[in-house]
């Protein structure tokens, strides 16, 4: 259809360059650049794949490796420095930034596993693995953010189709990796240190925030681009299990691996058909998109300081109205962000403990060890799927029926204690079924956390408040992970050998078998997300009134006070054609003679 409308007439060359630079600056386009940035940002989810290289080859103990592990968790959620830069600065800043920052912490890493540098001290490898896996969240900023704020009437379909592709990222890099490299598992590690900089560098420019007019079928748009999501996912989950019993060779490995990059870009057919039947729309009807002026709201709100001579201080605890745009200082001490975030810590604390902790779960209770693989599948598909159900279902049911998604939030920390109470109280495969709860409870947590946040304090600094929501997650893990069941296991692993009239030895492991190693820790994990709960449930109570509202009216306001001043503007009558497009990229040689040229951006 697309060819036979430009294949006409003698302007179809011009036509079509027109088309084109309009898929490339329209919001659909980058949408779907964001979907392939997150889509290779998951490099922290498969260390495990090749901690064991950088053990051998560095000739690390466990304690050693330990402390890169927790090194590569500080780095992966501490995003709040991201947030601060993309205040300021456009998101292909923040991208750039994340972009070097992956390629030299994990070419660094590359290099000292492979011999071709010295052996590096311990905490450079600890400085490395951080900046590296820090990048992930200027990854996550510069292209998530971005995209909540053009489709902000959408904001949960958005979040559950990006978070949940950064579930996906880990089983699609290793698909990746097998196809280009083999069983070469140190190569992995270069792997990740230029495919996630290489998606970003390419879609550096293309990243941005975009203010268009609503289009009716929008959320037909995000089902459709969810089905080909759920559609990667399946096939991922028929692979793993595939491959998990069959050993393939290099070349089904990029036979496998073509479907998989299929199934990543082709999205791209729905986003040309939409671009196609805007492009036609605007030609006929001449209405003109505006792009927004990323500096007015993007900035901080220092200059309003300077001109009311005030203090920036002054308003901290005079926040205003929920849905407004708090200044970050006002979110920070405000009541409904210290509550989200204390049911945070408990919730993904909890449920990241649990999961961390499943191949030890598995072994103390007796379970094979190729039961490890499986879990951890259930785990990352269950954890996608929990990502893309919360992000829609919560924005179908705020939609329709004002439930409010703190209340949401509540349901998946109550649900979430049934899987902690199946491995404190074990029965036969009771592991698989509490790894495919927590894995869905863990990954349905995080678009509603991230909803939340922009519905109540606004879009102007959301960026920073994102990232500050994501700092409850390693603070929980630490004290329920490390302090709670840490602890507890190694009190039980020395129990036993004691009663056996075993004396541990210094820089000996401590095992543990049997039930007890993990009851009381997850009795305590239970205690926490019942705790969460009841947190979240203050949050609801606060909030009724706020999801009882039209949330998203000043949104539709604004975009009908922008279509109306581009009315009552002579300059804006002009057709988002040729000559608009061509102005944008700098070409006047058709439009000078045919139209008078649009405002620029």
């Amino acid at each position: 259809m697309i060819a036979t409308v430009f294949s006409s007439g003698h302007r179809g060359w011009p036509e079509m360059r027109s088309f084109g630079l309009q898929v490339l600056l329209g919001r659909w386009f980058m949408f779907f650049a964001s979907l392939l940035i997150m889509s290779v940002a998951g490099s922290t989810y498969i260390f495990g794949v090749y901690s064991t290289d950088i053990k051998k080859s560095l000739g690390y103990d466990q304690t050693t490796l330990n402390l890169l592990s927790f090194f590569k968790d500080l780095g992966g959620n501490v995003g709040v420095i991201s947030g601060l830069i993309n205040e300021v600065t456009p998101p292909w800043v923040v991208l750039a930034a994340g972009a070097a920052m992956n390629f030299f912490g994990y070419f660094m890493i590359w290099l000292a596993v492979t011999g071709k540098t010295n052996k590096p001290s311990v905490w450079k490898m600890c400085l490395y693995i951080c900046i590296g896996a820090n990048s992930q969240t200027f990854a996550n900023t510069g292209a998530l953010v971005p995209s909540v704020r053009n489709f902000p009437e959408s904001r949960g379909s958005v979040l559950g189709l990006l978070k949940g592709l950064v579930g996906l990222s880990g089983a699609i890099i290793t698909q990746l990796y097998h196809a280009f490299y083999g069983e070469d598992s140190k190569s992995l590690i270069l792997l990740i240190a230029w495919l996630p900089a290489a998606v970003s560098v390419v879609f550096l420019r293309i990243i941005r925030v975009i203010k268009i007019n609503r289009q009716p079928n929008e959320i037909r748009i995000f089902y459709n681009l969810l089905y080909i999501s759920l559609s990667l996912a399946g096939f991922l989950m028929v692979l793993i299990i595939i491959q998990n019993k069959l050993r393939f060779t290099k070349t089904e490995y990029i036979g496998t691996t073509t479907v998989v990059v299929l199934l990543l870009f082709l999205p791209l057919a729905i986003v040309i058909k939409e671009e196609f039947d805007l492009w036609k729309k605007n030609t006929n009807t001449n209405v003109e998109s505006v792009e927004e002026n990323h500096n007015s709201s993007n900035s901080f709100q220092v200059p309003e300081c300077n001109k009311q001579e005030t203090s920036c201080l002054s308003n901290v605890f005079s926040p205003p109205e929920r849905g407004e745009d708090y200044t970050i200082l006002q979110a920070l001490f405000s009541a409904d962000m210290l509550i989200l975030f204390v049911a945070t810590m408990c919730g993904v604390g909890g449920t990241l403990t649990a999961i961390d902790n499943l191949g030890q779960i598995g072994h103390a209770l007796g379970y094979p060890s190729e039961s490890t693989t499986t879990f951890v599948s259930l785990v990352s598909i269950w954890n996608y799927l929990g990502r893309v159900v919360s992000g829609f279902a919560s924005e179908i049911f705020l939609t329709k029926y004002k439930f409010p998604r703190p209340l949401m939030l509540t349901a998946v920390l109550l649900v979430a204690c049934v899987g902690h109470l199946l491995i404190a109280f074990p029965v036969p495969y009771s592991l698989y079924f509490s790894s495919v709860i927590l894995g869905f409870c863990f990954g349905a947590q995080w678009p509603l956390i991230f909803a939340i946040i922009s519905e109540i304090f606004g879009l102007k600094y959301y960026a920073t408040l994102y990232n500050f929501g994501g700092l409850a997650s390693p603070i929980g893990c630490y004290i329920l992970n490390v302090k709670v069941t840490g602890n507890l296991y190694d009190k039980e692993a020395l129990r036993q050998m004691e009663a056996q009239g075993l004396k541990r030895k210094d820089g000996e492991d401590l095992t543990c078998t049997g039930f007890h190693c993990y009851r009381m820790a997850f009795i305590i994990i239970t205690a926490a997300a019942l705790f969460g709960c009841f947190v979240s449930s203050i949050l609801v109570v606060r909030t009724r009134r706020f999801y009882q509202g039209d949330i998203y009216k000043k949104f539709r306001d604004g975009v009908k006070k922008d279509e109306s001043s581009l009315e009552k503007s002579p300059k804006a009558n002009a057709a988002l054609g040729l000559t608009e497009i061509e102005a944008k990229s700098g070409s006047t040689e058709v439009a000078s003679s045919e139209a008078p040229k649009g405002q620029p951006n």
